[in-house]
């Protein structure tokens, strides 16, 4: 067994995250099999000793930072597991620690055969012979875990298309608290109303009293996933590590588009750029990605091509370009996505735009470089506040994950510009358009800019739960955000979800301090 180790500062990388919170910890493992997550979260359990889970710690929430205790860092359980066919479908069976990216370069390049697939698994790989398959969900950081990716219920830029990681994941194994483990398949464990019972596969019975709160008709991650009739799956799915750890997921595997094509158009006012988008999501089949740049974000990248070797790669953006819309085309020919460029550049013109200021990508060497950019915009705003923090070491980013109804679209942006300028802070905008789901980032210049950025976007969190919105769409609550969800469901449903915690963890020993306040009685230092 994968042991226990006393907390020492070689493992100093361990108490952050991509949102630059820095924790503290008295110790840790890298368990290597269920069977090692189940002893030490017994020993844990045993000693009354808070857990925090980990995988490639590349969520902006905070959910893997450790506020104390033992942390239980899955990235050594990457095991491919099995995979079957049926009715023409695929499924993967995967460890946790496996990374989106090695997950579809290993469907790509049909690697996928390993020591511990049985003769069923190996005869559906011949069946996947000469079709390519991906797993659909697409964060922006392709180094994430796949265990991560469920804990936040990830989606990334195609979820316009695909959803989140929820509607991709068919299958669980989660080891609770006290060491008992659970086999879920979904449609087997299913909620009669708001009641679920559940059994370990040791025989302890668990009886579910689900929260009454209703979830928002809008992309969200805000909390636990509840509704009337809920399969067990989606319990388990965006909880942030709180109610178990999840040790297998079968994955519902997509068959990869046979012609992707990328398009970038520029605009020269953000109004004409949202009025396009706007059309065109309502009207455009097998759009995938509905992304937006604003002018703060080229900028930025307009200043890292120029002074940073690492992003020189980058095309020249015009300056008279000042935003940014990404359309991505997924259909079954080239020749149907040429004709959905042609529709797209007519409603360009129709909007106020200029064909010939776009950039399309028609292959996969094209597509990276636009894939590039995107990844390199969060990247540059990183770099700003890393710099900064040197001066200013208590700063770190703000990044803004919320999202609204259709209907609010505009709304929201014009709240997002008159506040900002109201307040005279810097900040760059980017993300998911096509969904209402923008980053706003607060990029800080010292700690009055982070104390009012702070305050912000809880004045945001309000006017977004107010017209209907999820106050974090994609990168779960974590610890950063609770403050939010308290203001987008109230104190009653925050109890609601505390007691529904205390019946599968009655120590309250996982995920320590997220989503809500720890009802620990001790703090631990």
């Amino acid at each position: 067994m994968e042991q226990i180790i006393p907390y020492s500062e070689q493992f100093s990388v361990y108490l952050k995250d991509e949102s630059r919170t820095v924790g503290h910890a008295q110790s840790i493992s890298f368990p290597k099999s269920e069977s090692d997550v189940i002893a030490q979260l017994s020993d844990c359990s045993r000693q009354n000793i808070p857990v925090t889970i980990q995988g490639a710690r590349t969520g902006l929430a905070a959910a893997a930072v450790p506020f104390g205790g033992h942390i239980l860092n899955l990235s050594m359980m990457k095991q491919v597991l099995a995979l079957r066919q049926e009715n023409g479908q695929f499924f993967l069976t995967v460890e946790p620690g496996l990374t989106l990216l090695e997950c579809n370069q290993m469907l790509s390049n049909r690697r996928l055969a390993t020591a511990a697939f049985s003769a069923a698994s190996l005869a559906a790989l011949d069946e996947m012979e000469g079709k390519s398959y991906f797993f659909a969900p697409d964060p922006t950081e392709t180094t994430c875990t796949i265990g991560g990716m469920a804990a936040c219920n990830a989606s990334g830029a195609r979820s316009f298309l695909y959803g989140p990681t929820r509607n991709h994941i068919t299958a669980l194994r989660v080891v609770l608290a006290n060491g008992e483990t659970l086999s879920l398949r979904r449609g087997q464990a299913v909620a009669r109303h708001r009641k679920l019972h559940l059994t370990t596969e040791q025989g302890t019975n668990y009886a579910l009293s689900l929260p009454q709160y209703r979830m928002p008709n809008t992309k969200n991650a805000s909390g636990y996933y509840i509704k009337d009739n809920l399969d067990a799956i989606d319990l388990f799915l965006g909880s942030d590590g709180t109610l178990g750890v999840i040790t297998a997921l079968e994955l519902k595997l997509t068959l990869l588009p046979a012609s992707i094509f990328g398009i970038s158009f520029f605009f020269a006012a953000e109004e004409t750029a949202l009025r396009f988008a706007d059309t065109v999501r309502h009207q455009m089949p097998g759009l995938a990605s509905v992304e937006y740049f604003d002018e703060a974000a080229l900028s930025l990248l307009r200043r890292q091509k120029e002074t940073g070797t690492a992003f020189s790669a980058l095309p020249a953006i015009a300056k008279e370009d000042l935003c940014c819309v990404y359309l991505e085309l997924h259909s079954d020919t080239p020749e149907e996505n040429m004709e959905k460029m042609k529709r797209l550049g007519q409603w360009m013109e129709y909007c106020g735009g200029d064909q010939s200021r776009t950039w399309v990508a028609r292959n996969e060497s094209d597509l990276s470089l636009l894939h590039f950019f995107r990844h390199a915009v969060p990247e540059s705003a990183n770099q700003i506040i890393d710099e900064r923090k040197k001066q200013y070491p208590l700063i770190t980013k703000l990044g803004a994950d919320m999202s609204v109804p259709d209907d609010r679209l505009f709304d929201v942006v014009h709240l997002y510009r008159t506040t900002l300028a109201s307040a005279q802070l810097e900040s760059a905008t980017w993300g998911h358009l096509g969904n209402n789901h923008l980053h706003v980032n607060i990029l800080p210049r010292n700690e009055d800019d982070y104390r009012a950025g702070k305050a912000l976007y809880l004045q945001w969190a309000k006017a977004v739960s107010a017209m209907g919105g999820a106050v974090s769409a994609e990168h779960g609550v974590g610890k950063i955000k609770a403050p939010f969800l308290s203001l987008m469901y109230g104190p009653d449903a925050i109890e609601e979800m505390r007691q529904l915690k205390l019946t599968l963890d009655p120590q309250s020993i996982l995920g320590n301090g997220n989503l809500f306040p720890s009802a620990r009685k001790e703090t631990w230092k």
